[in-house]
């Protein structure tokens, strides 16, 4: 389990360049982590973490392995893309296969670089991807619906599906998207968003990409791009927050997060502390893939727990409300059918008494049971029958 991120937008809006530099400058800090390209335009990338430092200082294990973010930059969507223009559906499969979307939208002025519709404009570029996704899934619902249709007569089992399915037909006939479909949560639709992956249905977190002096200060595109995400949301699944302040499992709202792929580019080849006071000098705290994985993190309900061992210090991405069974199947699912009990130490604890056994020793190392539900940050390790 991990965050796997597709980035979509019009053509010439700096996805490519924004790839190559999230990709590239995570890569260059992560000495023991090897960059794996996983095709020609997707990536993994290791999560910065500044626990898993402090952990390994007292642990001090051979090895130190992050969480794992998957980006992937797919080919640029164009009005019409749904019905085949462009590169037409080739990008559907690319996007039903991410967790989240990152739209990115352009949001400075560059002469040298040509617009796909003559100048900047982002509430009209968001309009067209938003239209595209719904009109994908609205094609591919249809095809859906007429094989329930034939299946229900004789699978009366069915039947829920099918109605739950032409509601949603209808729903996205209005342009709505599939995250903001009122029955979302139910046991249906859950079934056939497993086998559909509704495009529209994807959280989606807006990167503006801007200039140099839009990073401290919104410009005008940034501020057009909020005020249209704020009033779309009310009727297409929620209101706009920052990412810093949404609580994890939000559903529908839609963060906005400022990019400058250009910065970005420049982070590469800088020290963590460099990167810092760089980005500082700017107006910024953190750095642009830094704020997509929080944001991405928690629209997706997403956290990390540990394993600490002088052989590894390791984060394990798992959802916020998984209980302990569940968290060790994504060591290995051995470990899930053979649980027998965790023994956990809340991070703060681990560090405060300087690693495991002096937890041990202050009799604040916990022995959980199957029904414990694994918190952020948990140092843990399980106990299983082979």
């Amino acid at each position: 389990m991990g965050l796997s991120v597709g980035i979509v937008g019009l053509p010439n809006v700096g996805k490519s360049t924004t790839f190559n530099a999230l990709t590239s400058a995570r890569n260059a800090e992560a000495a023991n982590y090897p960059f794996c390209t996983i095709n020609a335009h997707s990536a993994l990338v290791p999560v910065a973490d500044a626990r898993l430092g402090a952990l390994a200082a007292i642990a001090k294990p051979k090895e130190i392995i992050p969480a794992l973010v998957s980006f992937t930059d797919i080919a640029g969507l164009v009005a019409g893309a749904s019905k085949g223009e462009g590169l037409g559906n080739q990008f559907l499969a690319n996007i039903r296969e991410c967790a989240a979307i990152l739209h990115l939208v352009r949001c400075f002025d560059d002469a040298n670089v040509i617009h796909v519709d003559g100048a900047v404009d982002p509430a009209r570029d968001i309009a067209v991807i938003d239209t595209e996704l719904v009109l994908a899934d609205l094609q591919s619902l249809e095809k859906r619906i007429e094989r329930l249709d034939k299946q229900a007569r004789t699978d009366k089992k069915l039947v829920p599906q099918l109605e739950l399915a032409k509601r949603l037909l209808a729903h996205l006939d209005t342009g709505a998207p599939a995250s903001a479909f009122k029955d979302a949560a139910s046991a249906e639709y859950e079934s056939l968003n497993q086998e559909m992956r509704f495009v529209s249905g994807k959280p989606v977190i807006y990167g503006a990409n801007v200039d140099e002096a839009a990073l401290a200060e919104d410009n005008a595109y940034v501020t057009a791009l909020r005020e249209y995400i704020a009033c779309r949301n009310p009727q297409h699944g929620g209101c706009v927050v920052e990412a810093a302040t949404r609580n994890a499992g939000d559903a529908g709202t839609r963060p906005v997060v400022k990019i400058c792929a250009k910065i970005e580019e420049e982070l590469i080849d800088m020290s963590a502390a460099e990167r810092v006071e760089f980005l500082e000098s700017l107006g910024a705290r953190e750095s642009g893939l830094d704020q997509i994985v929080h944001a991405g993190y928690a629209a997706l309900g997403l956290m990390s727990y540990f394993t600490a061992g002088p052989k590894e210090v390791r984060a394990w991405t798992i959802e916020r409300g998984t209980k302990a069974p569940r968290a060790a199947a994504v060591i290995h699912n051995d470990f899930e059918r053979g649980f027998i009990r965790a023994e956990v130490i809340s991070y703060n604890d681990y560090i405060a008494r300087g690693g495991e056994a002096g937890a041990r020793a202050a009799g604040v190392l916990r022995t959980e049971g199957k029904e414990y539900v694994v918190q952020d940050g948990d140092v843990m390790h399980f106990l299983f029958n082979v």
